[in-house]
């Protein structure tokens, strides 16, 4: 099922028109389908089918929302967090502390105390002396914490340089050479319920092959640690299947990756831990934007949106493509720059691209967007935040209001003594 389509020549979410929605909300503003993103997590479910420990929790720093957090809750995901912020974004969203994984590279004391407190119910460990003051803080509670050793296995994601995760030089993870040793040190830690390893090689990941060499090295990696008496229950095999933004690409299904998952862990005697995001939440969102200027070029015109980087940071990030499309659109096209407003030459959607011809006051979406799209927004040149919205059927509900430059002034504070020697 299309969950963004054409009805009577305007562009819908659902049944509900993008254009009542720009008049109601205004621009730019995210747009998310709720059947779409039950489309999905259910989709992912099913293609694990033959797996019968696991659990799946959602990445939540590819979309935050409360909303989308309590619609996945509903269908039965946790919450993978990297941040005291992200919990209790998951907590607010009703999901339950226990089923989250508290992953990152960089927890501080006080995350790890939060996360303790609320009873989250594993960390991915990224290096020793994080486990060492774990199992310390743990202690110090008299509290027991469940945890798992992420390793780095050294293989290429096969993706963008920056959302690579799993090669040696990555920052993450401990190298699998070396982790044999700091799991059997934090193994005998008090404090400490050392019950298996976690990896992800990175995201937008369309080489299944890829995948089965990580895992397979993590299985050699558990029949080692069971060889010298470990118990290993858990492995969490993160995340990283990729989403089709251009029409012209094509990754594995959920089908295919859960029985490629089958064939290599078959006999691991473990729960199977998984950490979707981008896979879940991409489709599901569109920003909502209208035309300000169509301004001519040297080789080709510039379409100006209101929707610019701060709101959608991934072209300029990655070069990044969504689809560009006039909400309603006539039959024809034009070759034309997409930029925004932002004094960035960055601020730039596509180049010489053929798009949905479009004049002044037309409104448009850039597809895709509902993963790392809002969630990576920023208030960059003094913007405001961008509103998002969530459809269901033929009803929306903002679900995150726009935050104007007027309320984000409010935490800012002249210091005394610059207004007293301030100029008569």
């Amino acid at each position: 099922m299309r969950f963004f389509h054409d009805q009577s020549g305007i562009l819908h979410a659902e049944n509900v028109s993008l254009a009542e929605v720009a008049q109601d909300v205004g621009t730019p503003v995210y747009v998310y389908s709720a059947g779409a993103l039950r489309a999905a997590a259910r989709e992912f479910r099913a293609g694990l089918h033959g797996i019968a420990r696991k659990h799946i929790a959602f990445a939540v720093k590819a979309n935050p929302n409360v909303a989308v957090l309590h619609l996945l809750g509903n269908e039965g995901f946790g919450a993978d967090i990297v941040s005291d912020g992200e919990m209790r974004q998951a907590l607010a969203g009703g999901m339950r502390a226990e089923d989250m994984m508290f992953s990152g590279v960089g927890k501080t004391d006080g995350e790890m105390i939060a996360a303790l407190d609320a009873g989250v119910g594993q960390f991915n460990l990224e290096l020793e002396a994080e486990g060492v003051l774990l199992s310390s803080l743990a202690q110090a509670r008299g509290k027991r914490a469940c945890a798992v050793l992420r390793i780095n296995p050294d293989v290429a994601a096969g993706t963008h340089p920056k959302i690579s995760a799993g090669r040696s030089a990555n920052k993450f993870g401990v190298p699998v050479g070396e982790a044999g040793a700091v799991y059997r040190r934090l193994a005998q830690l008090p404090g400490l319920d050392l019950r298996g390893i976690a990896l992800h090689i990175g995201s937008q990941i369309g080489d299944l092959a890829l995948l089965e060499d990580a895992y397979r090295a993590a299985g050699a990696f558990v029949r080692a640690l069971r060889a010298e008496g470990h118990s290993v229950t858990h492995v969490d095999l993160g995340g990283g299947l990729g989403v089709a933004y251009h029409s012209a690409e094509h990754f594995p299904a959920p089908a295919a990756y859960g029985a490629m998952v089958q064939r290599v862990t078959r006999d691991w005697d473990v729960t199977l831990m998984f950490e979707p995001g981008r896979l879940i939440a991409a489709a599901a969102g569109v920003l909502l934007t209208r035309v300000i200027w169509v301004k001519p070029g040297a080789e080709c015109p510039h379409v100006i949106v209101d929707a610019a980087m701060n709101d959608l940071a991934r072209p300029a990030l990655y070069d990044a493509y969504h689809h560009f499309a006039a909400v309603r659109p006539t039959r024809h096209q034009f070759g034309a720059n997409v930029a925004g407003p932002v004094c960035e030459s960055g601020d730039t959607f596509a180049k010489a691209r053929s798009i949905d011809a479009v004049t002044r006051g037309d409104l448009a979406v850039f597809h895709t967007v509902g993963a790392y799209g809002a969630s990576m927004a920023s208030t960059y040149n003094s913007r405001a935040l961008v509103p998002e919205v969530l459809v269901d059927g033929d009803r929306y509900s903002v679900v995150a209001d726009r935050v104007e430059q007027g309320q984000a002034l409010l935490r800012q504070h002249l210091p005394n003594w610059l207004v007293e020697h301030a100029p008569a």
